[in-house]
């Protein structure tokens, strides 16, 4: 991993958008956080920090069971979006890992939250135009890097600002 690169991606952060990220997390009481391999395990962490920090039911799909069932039973590019049907409606807020922006899991995922009208949070890397960045999500985050180690410490940092500023009011 590029260290340069990663702060440069880091100071590239607008602020304002910190207070675009703490609104629309505070309108919602209920939060899904997901993402692939280490985006995953993020997601877990945020989930578990949002429920803690910001008294958020906040949760994550890495429940290894489940998902494995829903991957054997549903395909690995129509887990999520099943996941979803199941445990998210109207009052939930979704997040969406994906590093590549380019992974079908979350991109039916994501059409799944549009032809539904449930609000969703994109975060993505590597290409600009890449599929969940051209989506309608209602906030959306690119970070400009083909580095999956600097997408990954960008996504953690970035979430990880708004319930910081919690702790430290």
């Amino acid at each position: 991993m590029d260290l340069q690169k990663l702060k440069t991606e880091l100071e590239k952060i607008e602020f304002y958008h910190i207070n675009d990220l703490k609104k629309l997390v505070d309108d919602f009481n209920k939060i899904i956080i997901i993402g692939n391999g280490g985006s995953n395990s993020i997601a877990s962490h945020i989930s578990q920090d949002y429920t803690k920090v910001l008294g958020k039911k906040a949760m994550s799909f890495s429940d290894p069971s489940r998902l494995t069932c829903y991957i054997n039973d549903y395909g690995r590019d129509e887990a999520y979006k099943k996941y979803i049907e199941h445990f998210a409606d109207k009052t939930t807020l979704v997040i969406l890992i994906s590093s590549s922006g380019n992974s079908m899991n979350i991109i039916n995922t994501a059409k799944h939250l549009e032809e539904n009208k449930i609000t969703y949070i994109a975060l993505s890397g590597f290409d600009k135009d890449n599929k969940l960045n051209t989506m309608n999500a209602k906030l959306k985050y690119w970070v400009d890097s083909k580095d999956y180690g600097i997408v990954e410490i960008y996504t953690k940092y970035y979430y990880t600002l708004y319930y910081e500023s919690k702790i430290t009011l």
